[in-house]
């Protein structure tokens, strides 16, 4: 991706998110032509030139100061996620090696723990969002990714290309948007990756959902919240979930699912769980690769699980 376009477009959909009332300053005139705060109102609050901030917003971010920065990110009322992602723009780090092109493996103590996490549904993403190990439990609920061919073990396709994602995701349209913020920030890190520009131009040819939300240029790292999914098997789920970043491997995160004792999401999960050990036991990444999927896992696939 061309760095100056993603540093103006950035910018300007910060900037006109915001109003003069929101951040203090009084409205003069009648209408505006341009939504948000202008330039010279941006500029007055960050206390730098209006020459210099339009150079900026034009994607000339060579040798700004971090105190230049942090003033215009505190104008722009910036998350934390955003002001990082502004950080990426503007200053890109250098070009991945030769090595940083391989697949990511997961390595065989973690994927040992998740198979140990008995009950507990997690897997391990990496760059892109691209799914690279997992327990029996995470392919009863989101999918079975042992069963599927490496290149669509990835959550974005999923979630915008494979029509289960919307039966399964209670609130769809969140869950999207969340994935977005999430490839958009991966993609201020990594500006070079050809895959990352692969998998964006796909799902902008083929979803029209995710061309609409990559234009608003928002940006989230992945967290921790709430989930409520509709499970084909075992119905209504709402599930808590966190991410943890792997200290390996800081573009490997390990997201893991739980519900709350003895509700009855718990007891759900408990009956997923008695459903998944009657399938195929061997799920793992490495023997995924060539997979040989029963008429069991293909059912199961079909319907979601």
């Amino acid at each position: 991706m061309d760095q100056r376009t993603e540093l103006s477009e950035f910018l300007r959909t910060r900037r006109a998110r915001l109003q003069p009332e929101d951040v203090g300053l009084p409205r003069h005139g009648g209408r505006r032509r341009v939504p948000g705060l202008r330039r010279e109102e941006l500029a007055q609050l960050a206390g730098v030139s209006v020459a210099y901030y339009v150079r900026l917003e034009q994607g000339h971010g060579q040798n700004v100061s971090s105190a230049v920065l942090d003033a215009i990110s505190g104008a722009l009322r910036l998350t934390a996620a955003e002001r990082a992602h502004l950080s990426h723009l503007v200053k890109p780090k250098a070009k991945r090696s030769r090595g940083a092109g391989r697949p990511q493996r997961v390595r065989p103590a973690l994927q040992q723990l998740l198979d140990a996490m008995e009950g507990i549904p997690a897997y391990v993403a990496g760059r892109r969002l691209d799914v690279i190990g997992w327990n029996r439990m995470a392919c009863a609920l989101l999918g079975d990714y042992a069963a599927m061919e490496p290149e669509q073990r990835n959550i974005a396709r999923q979630v915008f290309l494979d029509p289960a994602s919307r039966d399964l995701f209670v609130d769809w349209d969140s869950k999207a948007a969340d994935i977005v913020a999430f490839l958009r920030m991966d993609a201020g890190c990594h500006p070079d990756d050809p895959e990352l520009a692969s998998l964006i131009g796909e799902l902008s040819v083929k979803s029209e959902e995710f061309r609409q939300l990559w234009a608003t240029h928002d940006v989230q790292d992945k967290g921790f919240g709430v989930k409520r999914l509709h499970h084909p098997v075992v119905g209504p789920l709402t599930l808590s979930y966190e991410t943890l970043r792997l200290p390996a491997d800081p573009d490997q995160q390990l997201i893991v699912y739980n519900a709350e004792p003895g509700s009855a999401s718990a007891e759900s999960l408990r009956l997923l769980g008695s459903w998944a050990a009657e399938g195929p036991a061997d799920r793992t990444p490495a023997t995924a690769d060539r997979p040989r999927v029963s008429k069991d896992t293909a059912e199961r696939q079909d319907t979601g699980g």
